[in-house]
């Protein structure tokens, strides 16, 4: 799925996108310096498709409002995350890899000479680890991964997709981390009357 045509070596930089609201601050700072952005969504661990779908919808309205192109691939992998037995943090690795995997090969494709990720914006994602396998993947592919320390912005990331009306989610994507979150049974709730 294409949201804008693109163009080969148009962009400066991939930008992974889990979410609108972590892109907002993000895209951002990069408009403000100039940056040409691509925005790529691909995020099989978000779950349920419903989930999925909905989050790729608010991605969409703010890559519209900011006129930034966007390729989503949004397929829903529940399978991989299912009877998971390692530790979170395990799962988690595996998560970030998958992702950013998806996001070098398709920036070697199209000649994109860096990506990054909006995971570099939240405080609850494992940084270390997510510049770890981003910097190992952009080894392996010849391309410069941007490790930018976007979480001083989160929370007026956060501001600006309450003022943009975005949905703003609360819990991080995989079923997992649906049943860690203290907001699950409202979470459930919600997901079933999306699903009727």
């Amino acid at each position: 799925m294409t949201e804008h045509a693109t163009k080969r070596c148009e962009y400066d930089l991939l930008l992974h996108a889990c979410c609108g609201p972590c892109l907002e601050w993000p895209a951002q700072l990069s408009l403000q310096e100039k940056q040409k952005l691509l925005i790529y969504y691909m995020n099989p661990n978000i779950q349920p498709a419903v989930e999925n779908k909905r989050r790729l919808e608010n991605l969409m309205i703010l890559t519209r409002k900011l006129d930034l192109d966007l390729i989503a691939d949004p397929i829903c992998q529940p399978e991989i995350w299912q009877n998971w037995d390692d530790p979170v943090e395990t799962r988690c690795q595996m998560c970030y890899g998958r992702r950013l995997q998806a996001a070098a090969d398709k920036a070697v494709e199209l000649g994109i000479p860096a990506f990054s990720t909006t995971l570099l914006v939240s405080p609850w994602q494992d940084r270390d680890a997510i510049v770890a396998a981003g910097s190992r993947i952009a080894r392996q592919a010849g391309l410069v991964f941007v490790d930018r320390d976007f979480r001083s912005g989160y929370r007026e990331g956060q501001r600006m997709a309450r003022e943009d009306g975005l949905y703003r989610q609360r819990y991080c994507g995989c079923l997992p981390s649906l049943e860690l979150s203290d907001f699950k049974e409202q979470i459930k709730l919600d997901l079933a009357a999306l699903a009727e």
